[in-house]
């Protein structure tokens, strides 16, 4: 999840100040080499009463254009809506748009939170189609291009970008016990382990990713852990702590 800290890298006397000169800033967020880059709006709900806007997958400076094109219709009165086809933002293919879940809010947009003084606002996210102008819900959406755009308007019961079915490494421990899982790694070649902490070689287990995270929905808080990072917590009320995973820990 962001904090308030991952925030901090923007300088926030000129944020607000071009904010008041322009109307709204595009803040971009990159996201290393596991999620998505993603860039969205600061500005737009408090000087325009419009949503947020926020879009996935493409390059940083793609996504500050097609934003800002966005900024630039809400200012000149427009609003963006969803069920809507628009052709303004790309010079070859249409968009859309998704209401973003509130729920959503926090992982996203940090620095609108702060601007809004913490106060909730709504968001929309802009969404690209694939090569032959399909979009991610549709049945056939190009697979190359399946994991770069999240859908922030559902799946808030299980936010990973893997498929559910996804085989992990977890104990026996946490199937045949009920203890909870107390630290994470996700290797950096991309598999990931769910560990009680209490485990030996010989209690691992394989079991589907989705089986973690319905029995125990704060694991989705570290559904955007990097690869080589592993965050652990004290109890499954504690907050995680997240670090680099080294090796010659385990």
């Amino acid at each position: 999840m962001e904090s308030d800290s991952d925030h901090r890298c923007v300088d926030d006397s000129k944020l607000i100040d071009d904010i008041e000169k322009f109307g709204w800033v595009v803040l971009s967020v990159e996201n290393g080499n596991y999620l998505p880059d993603f860039a969205y709006t600061v500005g737009l709900w408090k000087n325009y009463s419009h949503p947020e806007l926020i879009s996935f997958g493409l390059s940083l400076e793609k996504l500050q254009a097609i934003l800002n094109i966005g900024g630039d219709l809400i200012k000149s009165g427009q609003r963006m809506t969803t069920n809507k086809i628009y052709n303004e933002f790309l010079k070859n293919g249409s968009t859309q748009f998704l209401a973003v879940d509130e729920r959503n809010i926090d992982d996203y947009f940090g620095y609108a939170k702060w601007f809004n003084k913490y106060e909730p606002f709504p968001a929309l996210q802009l969404l690209w189609p694939d090569r032959h102008n399909k979009f991610p819900w549709d049945e056939d959406f190009e697979k190359e291009f399946h994991d770069r755009q999240p859908l922030l308007d559902r799946n808030m019961d299980f936010k990973f970008i893997e498929s559910k079915k996804l085989a992990i490494f977890t104990t026996r421990q946490w199937i045949e016990l009920d203890k909870p899982i107390l630290r994470v790694i996700h290797e950096s070649d991309s598999e990931w382990q769910f560990l009680t902490g209490d485990q030996m070689p010989d209690d691992i287990r394989i079991v589907a990713l989705e089986e973690l995270v319905k029995k125990d929905r704060t694991l989705n808080d570290i559904f955007n852990l990097d690869y080589g990072e592993q965050a652990r917590r004290e109890s499954i009320d504690s907050k995680w702590i997240r670090n680099k995973f080294e090796h010659n820990e385990e």
